[in-house]
């Protein structure tokens, strides 16, 4: 059994806390190493150091496996320091390298600041998701974000509103829901996988008196994708999409933006949520939410999220092999 890696993530955030939460919680039931400086885990953390991937296994439960990173400075609560930036990168594509070489079954990776790596090392990515693409070398990534009684993937991610109508076009929603439907079946076992899609505009459109893109950008392509056999629903007017009755009618759902996407599930499951990136070559997952510099260093922050995504990235790994 080949262990997850967990990255650090900006380590003045609250990353080293909650993973070392999730350890004591845990135990050795989802088998992960932190990869990191064990300089910037809380004081009085019990850690072990760990050289290859066999060793992790062999780590008492109580004691969180550490594969080591060296930063150049210390880490303050609340406080990212410029210099720790390029280190930070430099975790996320040692974890893709372990992946990509087989040595671990999955990556979770802790929440980063982006303005701060832009900062601190002219990071030149939107986010983690894109950073991981570049370094897998795909065209082109899914998100995803689970919680028990909701799947949901939104078609745009990071873009102004203004900007959404531009940047969806057939070949972006087709690409997405193609993805989707290869990582539901892989992934999360479903060998028939069901997909409701929404519209762009209030009430899908309602026949193009409120937008076209329903008539002329999505309906074609659920069209073509389910000549193919593929379970398309839709387009569906966003505002019924998500409620518990027609949650139940599908396996995911597509969004064609951000916040419709996102508003739901963190509506229903703020703290379970978990990020999964779909379409790279290994496994990744990671916390629904960001480095809480608020009220990192307090020892309060909920490990729920993370605690889901390694359970997630355990289960898919399962399901790959």
């Amino acid at each position: 059994m080949r262990p997850l890696v967990m990255t650090c993530g900006d380590p003045a955030g609250i990353g080293p806390e909650i993973a070392l939460k999730a350890r004591r919680i845990l135990g050795a039931a989802v088998p992960f190493v932190w990869l990191g400086d064990p300089r910037h885990l809380p004081q009085g953390a019990d850690w072990s150091p760990v050289v290859d991937m066999a060793a992790v296994l062999s780590v008492p439960p109580e004691r969180l496996p550490v594969l080591i990173h060296d930063f150049p400075a210390d880490a303050t609560p609340g406080q990212p320091h410029p210099d720790n930036a390029p280190g930070i990168i430099a975790v996320i594509a040692r974890a893709v390298a372990l992946a990509k070489a087989g040595a671990v079954a999955g990556i979770v990776t802790c929440p980063i600041n982006k303005a701060a790596l832009k900062h601190g090392a002219g990071f030149a990515f939107p986010g983690h998701t894109e950073y991981l693409a570049a370094l897998a070398g795909v065209p082109r990534v899914v998100m995803m974000l689970a919680c028990e009684s909701l799947r949901v993937v939104p078609a745009t991610i990071h873009l102004p509103l203004r900007d959404v109508p531009e940047a969806l076009t057939r070949d972006l929603l087709e690409d997405t829901l193609r993805i989707t439907h290869a990582a539901l079946r892989t992934d999360f076992g479903i060998s028939a996988p069901r997909i409701a899609v929404a519209g762009l505009n209030p009430h899908a459109g309602e026949g193009g008196t409120m937008g076209r893109e329903e008539i002329e950008v999505i309906a074609p392509v659920l069209a073509q994708l389910r000549a193919e056999g593929m379970l398309l629903t839709g387009p569906h007017s966003a505002d019924t999409m998500f409620h518990a009755e027609m949650r139940a009618r599908y396996d995911a759902a597509v969004a064609m933006y951000h916040d419709q996407a996102l508003i739901p599930i963190k509506t229903i499951d703020f703290a379970g949520g978990v990020n999964i990136t779909l379409g790279l070559p290994f496994i990744r997952s990671s916390p629904d939410h960001g480095t809480a510099y608020d009220i990192a260093g307090r020892g309060i922050a909920d490990p729920s999220s993370l605690i889901a995504a390694l359970r997630q990235a355990a289960a898919m790994a399962r399901g790959r092999s």
